[in-house]
């Protein structure tokens, strides 16, 4: 018997679940397709089984939306009763007798809940919060207003009061109301900085906030010295701005007031790096050098400011002669203080390529590299690294043959390493250059699933344009003076290249290689800093090859181009976006759809609008 009772009881209970499953299903339905007479039967059933706030809520709006508007307010007045401390359900009365028109009653509970209001902060927030739902700005201001009186300075109503002049345009007391927290807790700056990134365009220079903001800054900067928050904000707003000269002036300010011997402008100098502000950065890591190599960031500022000039010489092609000379002489008298050495490798290396792609002096660079690979204690990587360098400069010379040896030894060594793989795709080009095409192609073929995305990546590239262009004319010469064109300019031999380019096109005028020529001398263009002049050469190629295998290439050089080097960044944004939208294959695709975001500061193109 007792066994069928328990059976019993399960069963019982069973049916109530689904019975309570389904009223909700039922409820939630009719209401989403405005059935309000049939929702409200459901939803009435169950706030009385559950009264929870939501089901109290819908039941609620079904009453008034049948327009059963005295039991409307005969419920909500039970249901304030029944919650006294949940002032949501008194301002719902009020609005209630505000849209049947009755004014006085409403303003009283709305006059009450604002003076009854007590010392609690979560109490003040929580009226002001349900008044702003409401779109009640004037009562949850002067809810705001009441509860700073009653507080005092027992509890900061900064981000709230900030919040409400952000809506009403009054952008000055939006700002002085933030900043008026470092005052109370310095450790506030972090929240208001991520407010603020939300409400200000710092991609916009005319941006009203900005200027707004930091003049405020500057002025508490000046009046109140001491205060490190509002240097940090101020250096954060420029960053932000990537007005970095502006926030080197000011982390310098602070380093010598704070004695921090150079660390923070040690950091900020990496971070110009990061975002190819060379110049700044120069100035940051020299800042920290000339405090005296007794100081801890002394040596780190050193190599870093040798690094920079070495990005800025190799990346940006941006140097003259004499800075290209005093470059060379810096790194050559930092290597002779700290000495020939393991410790000095970094150096020795930068130094190498700069003189023997740059300076025209690569016997000495090589002779820098032999020397190198007798350190003592030198791991098998950085012997790698020495040869791999040596090799480029084989190729450099036109010893081809030489830098293949050094690359398969490098290869052999590190099958399984990115330098391995490196090496590899190095030497595929050996063969390329020399014409040797099937070669090649086998060692790229391998190359292709190489998890270093960039050299699979780069042999991919190869690999196609062999295979698009090799044996279309009986004799393959088209293509053998075209490796040898692409040789000379890696060999920076860019005039013979030019000249071979275009015999090439004029003894083969149709041929597939017209689009691969227009690309290199693009390419060649850059190598020499002549940023200008590539332009053209992409934008022929995208004219008159765009269904050829290298237009998103050309339109992702061309976004490059104006984006880090011709000052354009509305124009680079215009071509990432033709990738995106034309070239959904692309292996730019993802690179372009990050710099697009990034120009742009938002997420409004994402992988499921490119599908």
């Amino acid at each position: 018997m007792k066994f069928f009772l328990s059976i019993l009881i399960v069963l019982l209970s069973f049916l109530c679940f689904a019975q309570g499953e389904t009223d909700q299903q039922l409820a939630q339905y009719y209401y989403a397709n405005g059935d309000y007479e049939k929702a409200e039967m459901y939803y009435e059933r169950l706030f009385t089984k559950e009264p929870s706030k939501i089901n109290f809520t819908r039941y609620y709006d079904c009453l008034i939306q049948t327009k059963k508007f005295k039991d409307a307010e005969k419920v909500i007045k039970k249901q304030i009763s029944s919650n006294k401390s949940d002032q949501e359900y008194k301002v719902m009365l009020a609005v209630f007798y505000e849209e049947n028109q009755e004014p006085e009653k409403a303003q009283k509970i709305y006059d009450e809940l604002i003076e009854n209001l007590q010392v609690e902060p979560n109490q003040i927030i929580g009226l002001y919060t349900v008044f702003k739902s409401k779109n009640r700005t004037d009562l949850a201001f002067l809810t705001l207003e009441k509860g700073r009186k009653i507080l005092k300075d027992s509890y900061p109503l900064n981000f709230q009061f900030a919040e409400m002049y952000s809506a009403k345009g009054q952008t000055d007391k939006m700002i002085n109301e933030y900043l008026d927290l470092l005052d109370i807790n310095s450790g506030y700056s972090s929240s208001i900085q991520t407010v603020l990134s939300r409400q200000i365009d710092f991609s916009n220079d005319s941006s009203t906030e900005y200027n707004q903001l930091k003049s405020e800054l500057l002025a508490r900067v000046q009046k109140k010295p001491n205060e490190v928050a509002y240097s940090e904000m101020l250096i954060w707003l420029f960053i932000q701005k990537k007005n970095f000269n502006g926030a080197l002036l000011q982390v310098q300010a602070l380093d010598k007031r704070l004695d921090e011997q150079g660390r923070r402008v040690f950091e900020l100098g990496k971070m110009c790096v990061e975002n190819k502000e060379y110049e700044t950065a120069r100035k940051a890591f020299k800042y920290v050098t000339l405090l005296g190599e007794d100081k801890l960031y002394y040596y780190q500022a050193e190599n870093s400011l040798l690094n920079t000039r070495f990005l800025e010489i190799t990346s940006n092609r941006s140097y003259t002669q004499e800075e290209l000379t005093n470059a060379i002489a810096e790194y050559q008298s930092t290597i002779n203080r700290v000495g020939k050495k393991k410790s000095s490798l970094a150096l020795i290396i930068e130094l190498s390529h700069i003189l023997a792609f740059y300076g025209n002096r690569s016997e000495e660079a090589m002779s820098n590299l032999n020397e190198a690979l007798l350190f003592p204690e030198l791991t098998d990587i950085q012997k790698a690294e020495i040869k791999m360098q040596l090799a480029d400069i084989h190729v450099l010379h036109g010893d081809i043959w030489e830098a293949s040896l050094l690359y398969m030894q490098i290869e052999t060594a590190f099958k399984f390493e990115p330098i391995g793989h490196e090496s590899k795709f190095k030497n595929a080009r050996i063969f390329y250059y020399d014409g040797e095409f099937d070669f090649a192609q086998s060692q790229l073929s391998v190359l292709k699933e190489s998890t270093s995305k960039l050299i699979a990546n780069d042999a991919l590239q190869l690999s196609l344009m062999i295979t698009d262009n090799y044996g279309l004319d009986s004799n393959y010469r088209a293509m053998v003076w075209f490796s040898k064109g692409d040789l000379l300019i890696e060999q920076h031999r860019f005039n013979e290249a030019f000249q071979l380019f275009d015999s090439l096109s004029k003894e083969f005028p149709y041929h597939s290689l017209a689009d691969e020529i227009l690309f290199k001398k693009a390419k060649a263009m850059e190598l020499q800093g002549r940023w200008e002049e590539a332009v053209p050469l992409l934008e022929e190629l995208l004219k008159y090859h765009r269904e050829d295998i290298l237009a998103d290439d050309a339109l992702f050089e061309l976004g490059d181009l104006y984006e880090n080097h011709l000052n354009d960044k509305e124009k680079a944004a215009d071509y990432y976006k033709t990738i995106l939208f034309d070239f959904k294959g692309s292996l730019h695709a993802i690179e372009s759809r990050k710099r697009f975001r990034a120009i742009r500061g938002d997420t409004s193109i994402t992988e499921e609008d490119e599908l």
